[in-house]
């Protein structure tokens, strides 16, 4: 398993963390293969800060596709870089098909605790690839999950995969976490993706580089630390919290866009 895959463990051993303290995401899926693959983590990786922002930023994705699902009932579902994620388990609306979609190496192990069905499918994918985009599965409408998965891909890679999505798709519900510029600078010294061997990452200051031109409009910017699930933690972590995570601090490194066609 190369470096980028393996930052993988990180959100998984932050969700397991949280799940277990019954805070914010209910997850026992993460705590089941936590348990199980136990990969070393250490630094800023293992923090608890850092499990904290993992879990409210899943939790954040969570509901937002359970929303898009109950709008949109025909449309498929693709979680893009799922890595071992359980949002196919933890989302409750009822989905017509969700495909989780992610590198040949990392859905080898997915195989090991997820079984497919006629409505769940696993698929090797990798979306810098514009002929792998073009042969995902026909619909008139599909909902993007971009979870931890656009800092990896450059500006003309994210701008291709949109490109062929919006030429597949005549209805597109897209989520996507961003490093800013500044973001992906200062990932080369403090990033917790650097204690599994990451050091090439890519930010976007204006999402309209990415989309200008396209049938795809930015619909808008949300949180990825809202405040109810700010609250949910214990007093004494919540100040400290908020200090590392919210603010105009944050947002100058980390942002999340929703985007529709």
């Amino acid at each position: 398993m190369n470096e980028v895959n393996k930052t993988l463990f990180i959100p998984l051993y932050g969700k397991a963390q949280v799940s277990s303290q019954k805070i914010i995401l209910d997850d026992p899926t993460a705590e089941e293969i936590w348990g199980a693959e136990q990969f070393p983590l250490h630094g800023k990786s293992a923090s608890k800060w850092l499990s904290y922002n993992m879990a409210m930023r899943a939790r954040i994705f969570d509901d937002w596709a359970a929303e898009m699902i109950e709008k949109n009932p025909d449309a498929l579902v693709f979680h893009i870089g799922c890595g071992l994620d359980s949002r196919c388990r933890r989302v409750k609306s009822a989905y017509k098909s969700w495909f989780d979609c992610d590198f040949p190496d990392v859905i080898e192990i997915r195989k090991k605790y997820y079984q497919e069905s006629d409505s769940y499918h696993m698929i090797t994918l990798n979306a810098a690839d514009p002929e792998q985009v073009k042969a995902l599965p026909e619909a008139p409408a599909a909902i993007i999950i971009l979870e931890g998965i656009s800092m990896y891909l450059t500006g003309d890679e994210l701008r291709g995969f949109f490109k062929e999505l919006q030429t597949k798709y005549e209805k597109l519900h897209i989520l996507m976490d961003v490093y800013t510029e500044f973001g992906a600078k200062a990932s080369k010294y403090k990033n917790p993706i650097n204690d599994v061997g990451v050091t090439q990452v890519y930010g976007i200051d204006n999402i309209e580089d990415v989309i200008g031109g396209l049938d795809i409009r930015h619909k808008a910017e949300h949180s990825l630390t809202p405040a109810h699930l700010v609250d949910e933690l214990k007093p004494a972590d919540r100040a400290f919290f908020k200090m590392l995570f919210t603010g105009k601090a944050y947002s100058k490194i980390y942002r999340l866009h929703e985007l529709e066609k």
